[in-house]
């Protein structure tokens, strides 16, 4: 049974609870499927998918530091043809509900088709418009820092997107407010903050790069105040939902993510260490929101912000 008590809203999609698997982290379902229904998830954002098959970067990849990870997959997928005829009908299967598409491009003129491609597919829900990947080596990095750029990206998508298009912005830039508000100006429905933050790793035994693509994306409880820091400011200068991204490894963390105007939550690294993370943090959700005395958890969106 649906608690109403855990019940969230983006824009008119409303799912059960707010917790929501990041892309890159689940795949596009199956393999936490062979652990627990999913269906219990509010929902989960399907690997980064690019118009052509992406065969990502050079080995190694992936990397621990204390606190967190590093990765440089480099959006490696099967391409959106794939992606629809293959994934999605196999997610269909066993996943009643809608997903997110985390949506990867480095022109406006791919972006665009992958959008139309996905647009029948009813399994999806919203598009992630992921314009922040570190782990690429040009294009889609520029729509994420420069204003112009983002709002001809969003201008060109909303006329031919059927389904909600949040940003997925980056925080390596100087001011996040104004690319979001620069989002929410251009027609964007939603913000999802934040990617990973920009680092390496060094191998001291050799003496170089430990990673392939010599730097990669810094996930983890690491980043988390960076993220919720970047929740809270945007809060304060947009009106359209946020989905609070980076270093939530259980539910005090997600219960913090929303207090700062986070409407859901997105679960990354946790899963890549137990693939029972999600599921753990929505058992103890209800137990957390007794200890804090939270009757309904819609009631602390940002609460944090109350004078």
């Amino acid at each position: 049974m649906v608690k109403k008590t855990l019940q969230v809203n983006l824009g008119n999609w409303i799912l059960d609870n707010p917790l929501i698997p990041a892309s890159g982290t689940f795949g596009y379902g199956l393999e936490h499927q062979q652990y627990y229904d999913i269906n219990k998830l509010g929902s989960f954002a399907f690997k980064g998918t690019t118009l052509l098959p992406r065969y990502g970067n050079e080995l190694p990849r992936i990397a621990e530091f204390n606190h967190g990870m590093i990765n440089a997959v480099g959006l490696q997928n099967p391409g959106v043809d794939h992606v629809i005829k293959q994934e999605l009908t196999s997610l269909k299967k066993f996943y009643k509900k809608q997903v997110i598409a985390n949506v990867a491009a480095t022109t406006i003129e791919d972006f665009v088709t992958i959008v139309k491609k996905l647009n029948k597919e009813n399994i999806v829900a919203i598009y992630e418009i992921n314009v922040s990947c570190p782990n690429v080596d040009k294009g889609a990095m520029k729509f994420d820092c420069n204003p112009n750029d983002l709002e001809k990206l969003i201008k060109s998508l909303k006329p031919v997107a059927q389904k909600p298009i949040y940003i997925k912005l980056s925080p390596r830039v100087s001011d996040i407010v104004l690319m979001a508000t620069t989002a929410e100006k251009a027609g964007a429905d939603g913000l999802v903050l934040i990617n990973t933050v920009p680092g390496m790793s060094i191998d001291i035994n050799t003496r170089r790069p430990l990673l392939g693509n010599k730097v990669g994306g810094c996930s983890g409880s690491a980043i988390k105040p960076i993220a919720l820091r970047s929740v809270y400011l945007c809060y304060q200068a947009v009106k359209i939902p946020i989905i609070g991204c980076g270093g939530v490894m259980n539910s005090e963390d997600l219960i913090e993510m929303m207090m700062a105007g986070a409407s859901a939550v997105e679960i990354g690294t946790a899963n890549l260490i137990d693939p029972y993370a999600c599921l753990n943090i929505l058992n103890d959700l209800p137990n957390a929101m007794k200890k804090y005395n939270i009757k309904d958890i819609k009631d602390i969106i940002g609460v944090a912000h109350a004078k």
